[in-house]
């Protein structure tokens, strides 16, 4: 029987691919919540290296042609549809429906950066359960924060500070990474945009080892982001005072 990498060589993959079964023995899935990101969606999937064994798009009720090319781009692509409004619920969707050992998540916006996705596997190969990007560690940056969007980072993670004892250089960027047998330690029960704070507070009031990888933003390609500074601001805010107030449920580690 042919070894992993003899397979992939033999079937025609690229050497780096080899390479990458003969590194990890660990599958990866990339979930990639989407609404209305026809525009980005190829820029983002072609930015996936081959050696990802599996993509999962979340379709939260796309009226565009998003997950006809994501199908198209990547036949073998697992498209979930999630009928419930907001990044959490897509969030909580994709997750729970990969199949891999390692679950990273990335925007469709193309803001993010594929070649990343390594670093990540990586910091969960040497032991990492949550592995969260970061803008401000040392390599990372970002062509798309504003002052006023950076202040507010700054203050959040002040609160967890405060509040948690969490010392994380970046709160609110959203590519993070987790051990399958991890997810439920996340404990994703909110909706909206606030999950992805909600989600950096039970993975330290859980007890994961937590790791991070500096990641550089890009501009969104297409499209207008949907965030509002003060709006979200005030919600995450809510978040991080509930939280506080009434403690963490999930078993820790």
């Amino acid at each position: 029987m042919k070894t992993a990498t003899e397979e992939a060589v033999t079937t025609g993959q690229s050497l780096d691919r080899a390479l990458e079964y003969a590194l990890s023995t660990s599958t990866v899935s990339v979930v990639i919540p989407t609404l209305n990101e026809a525009g980005n969606i190829p820029y983002v999937l072609n930015s996936i290296p081959l050696w990802v064994q599996e993509v999962v798009v979340v379709d939260g009720r796309s009226s565009d042609d998003t997950e006809r090319i994501a199908r198209l781009l990547h036949p073998g692509v697992k498209v979930v549809h999630e009928l419930t409004p907001g990044k959490g619920a897509a969030l909580k969707a994709g997750l729970y429906a990969a199949s891999g050992d390692y679950l990273i998540v990335m925007d469709a916006d193309g803001s993010m950066d594929g070649m990343r996705l390594s670093e990540f596997r990586n910091a969960l190969d040497n032991g990492a359960q949550f592995v969260k990007g970061s803008r401000f560690a040392p390599g990372g940056g970002s062509a798309d924060i504003t002052r006023l969007r950076a202040f507010g980072d700054a203050g959040i993670r002040f609160l967890l500070r405060l509040f948690f004892g969490a010392h994380y250089s970046d709160a609110t960027y959203g590519y993070f990474a987790v051990r399958a047998d991890c997810r439920d330690h996340l404990g994703i029960d909110t909706n909206g945009f606030e999950s992805e704070i909600l989600i950096v507070i039970r993975a330290f009031r859980s007890g994961l080892r937590i790791a991070e990888v500096p990641c550089y933003e890009a501009n969104r390609i297409h499209g207008e982001s949907n965030l509002n500074a003060l709006k979200d601001g005030l919600r995450i805010a809510r978040v991080i005072v509930r939280e506080k107030v009434r403690g963490h449920r999930a078993a820790t580690v």
